[in-house]
């Protein structure tokens, strides 16, 4: 279902109606300014981290041209379902998966859509997927600020978002725009991981900065983000992602950043019914207009 309400930046915004089958609690966000930071490896973590504290848990692959979900969690099978209804995927560790991957006959297929039939495949993942009792679900963005990104931001009901980003100088500048994209849309900044902090050489145990020092802390103090994970680079977890075992990786730096999703709350998002006409009594048995759709 969609409906049209006030935005946040003045104009009409699309907003996607779950269907009455799915309760999620938390939904967060995971975005970065550019590719190639480790986005979705964070995503994967963030939501086995959560699974393994007893949480129901959801990820959402929204990254519609680059999915990289299903193979993380070295997830083979489709999603099926009807014209009406459609039925996740689970990981071997019972975390609940859709993505563009999970629909394709051939996961090689590239996905060469224009803004709005990106848009609609969000909103039938959020929407037409039968989710049932979530507590958190994490949406994997594509990097950037693009079409994709836009829609997620207006149409969803995110409680905040987390942002990933690696520490050269240029990530940097490009993480700031994310933040001030986020500030535009009254969406919450839960916190900063900043993925491939730092190296230690496994033979002589030093560290080396090898994308360059780390400016994650001045950029989170400068917006007021007090939240900040910093991972090390680890062939642990890129072996992990390639062997479909991300969800068996215990990173401990993610854990205070999971209870801040869990914890996450934005009173400017949306609950997906259109505001009540002017004059609404909240009496809907005597009301008579065509269309409120207002559940007060």
């Amino acid at each position: 279902m969609q409906i049209y309400k006030k935005g946040k930046l003045g104009f009409t915004e699309l907003v996607y109606v779950m269907n009455k089958q799915s309760n999620v609690k938390k939904l967060i966000g995971v975005i970065s300014g550019k590719g190639g930071v480790g986005k979705s490896s964070v995503t994967s973590m963030l939501a086995a981290a959560t699974k393994k504290q007893g949480y129901k848990v959801a990820i959402l692959d929204a990254d519609l041209t680059g999915p990289s979900i299903p193979q993380a969690f070295g997830i083979d099978d489709k999603a099926y379902g009807t014209e009406e209804e459609i039925w996740p995927v689970l990981s071997k560790g019972g975390i609940k998966v859709i993505s563009i991957n999970s629909v394709l006959e051939d996961v090689t297929d590239p996905v060469i859509w224009r803004g709005p039939l990106l848009a609609g495949v969000i909103d039938q993942f959020w929407n037409n997927v039968i989710w049932e009792d979530i507590d958190v679900m994490y949406v994997d963005m594509p990097p950037g600020t693009g079409d994709v990104a836009l829609t997620v931001f207006q149409s969803l009901p995110l409680d905040g978002i987390v942002i990933v980003t690696s520490p050269q100088e240029l990530v940097s500048m490009i993480v700031q725009k994310a933040v001030k994209m986020a500030q535009m849309m009254n969406i919450p900044i839960i916190g900063i991981v900043e993925n491939m902090s730092v190296f230690t050489c496994p033979d002589c145990g030093k560290k080396h900065h090898i994308f360059g020092e780390s400016h994650v802390k001045e950029i989170a103090s400068q917006y007021g983000i007090t939240e900040v994970a910093e991972l090390p680079l680890d062939m642990a977890v890129a072996k992990a992602m390639d062997e479909g075992t991300i969800e068996f990786i215990d990173r401990p730096e993610l854990d205070s950043l999971v209870v801040e999703c869990l914890n996450a709350d934005n009173p400017d998002k949306h609950d997906g019914y259109p505001e009540p006409p002017e004059g609404c009594t909240h009496d809907c048995s005597s009301c008579g207009v065509e269309g409120c759709g207002s559940r007060q």
